[in-house]
């Protein structure tokens, strides 16, 4: 699991009694991703989005008493489970092919399998009568399909495999009996009840704020003037890819080498988390330092200490290994208001709307307006 962190942690969570055996088994093969790395629609295959937001229609028919089911919810889970079916095919019907199967649940020990999970479906939705594997985008195991799968397209088949279904079934088991998905206690046992391990949890409730953050976009109503101004260039970069060493005031530009996690921003033309904002300042007259450490000098100060209440559109927010030792600062992102900043996060990512908790190491703020 990728663990909130400057650099991604990963580790196996223990197999989840119900779903996900999937993740817990094969999540450490992965070096990318987790809270720290944010998320937004644009990541997201947009007709997996689409799943997402008509089972949220579509849940209330099968667990009337159920509230407060969203599409980021659906898409905290699916980007830990399947990182969204990526690199999958998924036709106009929502069928994802080729099917995605978990490890086979043998207790062979292969991917840290080393629990027995008997054969419930004779091999239907896992491929193999000879033990069980989850299966499909949401990664459920056969056993748990079978009482929480719904035909969502109206073809009378519940598919495990087909987006639609997939996301229809997730909402449904996650809603229990009519749970209330408003209040995070609740919000919490449900992903519990998903995989039972804290770890996960934690990841996917880092990527439901994400996707939260992101689908609420900023209310720029009350701001004007050059605060706007800043805030409206760095929104405009949203989506251009994340480049270390990229990006400049006069816009983004090829990057450097390296990162250091050893990614190479030679070649990708973009901007890195204080490129961007030299970007988006230069629109006003403000010229920025290039590095993030460097650019908490500019301004005025707002001491950790305070809080990210103490936040106003526009300042700088800044992220540190040490809070408090400036010098540690290793990133900066510019506050949009309501707990949100545009941010360029880190390698592998684009310019997206995040939560200020996105980040790990909050190190207060600077303001320049």
């Amino acid at each position: 699991m990728a663990l909130l962190l400057f650099a991604a942690v990963c580790c196996a969570a223990p197999v989840g009694n119900a779903i996900s055996a999937y993740v817990a088994l094969k999540s450490a093969a992965q070096d990318n991703g987790g809270i720290a790395e944010g998320g937004s629609a644009a990541d997201i295959p947009p007709r997996m989005l689409t799943a997402y937001k008509k089972a949220v229609q579509q849940v209330g028919k099968h667990v009337p008493k159920c509230r407060g089911m969203r599409w980021p919810i659906l898409a905290g889970i699916a980007k830990v489970e399947s990182n969204h079916a990526m690199g999958w095919s998924i036709t106009d019907s929502g069928d994802i092919r080729p099917k995605i199967y978990g490890v086979l649940l043998n207790g062979s020990g292969q991917g840290g399998n080393t629990t027995v999970f008997p054969d419930t479906d004779n091999g239907r939705w896992d491929g193999t009568a000879s033990a069980e594997r989850a299966v499909g985008p949401f990664q459920f195991l056969p056993s748990t399909w079978e009482g929480v799968g719904k035909d969502a397209g109206g073809d009378r088949t519940a598919d495990p495999h087909n987006a639609d279904d997939a996301a229809l079934g997730a909402a449904v088991y996650l809603c229990g009996n009519g749970r209330d998905l408003t209040q995070r206690a609740q919000l919490e046992a449900a992903v519990f009840q998903y995989n039972r391990s804290q770890e996960y949890v934690a990841n996917v409730l880092g990527w439901i704020d994400q996707y939260t953050a992101a689908a609420q976009g900023p209310d720029l109503t009350n701001v004007s003037g050059k605060v706007r101004t800043v805030i409206e260039a760095a929104l405009s970069q949203r989506g251009v890819p994340y480049s270390w060493g990229g990006g400049n005031a006069g816009g983004k530009s090829t990057g450097i080498c390296c990162s250091p996690s050893g990614k190479s921003g030679v070649g990708i033309k973009g901007f890195d988390c204080s490129g961007l904002t030299q970007y988006a300042y230069a629109k006003v007259g403000i010229s920025l330092p290039r590095v993030a450490a460097h650019q908490a000098g500019v301004g005025r100060r707002i001491p950790v200490s305070l809080g990210t209440s103490a936040l106003k559109a526009g300042d700088l927010v800044f992220y540190a290994t040490a809070p408090g030792r400036d010098s540690t600062i290793y990133h900066v992102g510019i506050y949009v208001g309501e707990g949100q900043m545009v941010n360029a996060p880190r390698p592998g990512t684009v310019v997206r709307l995040d939560s200020v908790n996105a980040m790990s190491g909050f190190a207060g703020g600077a303001r320049l307006l």
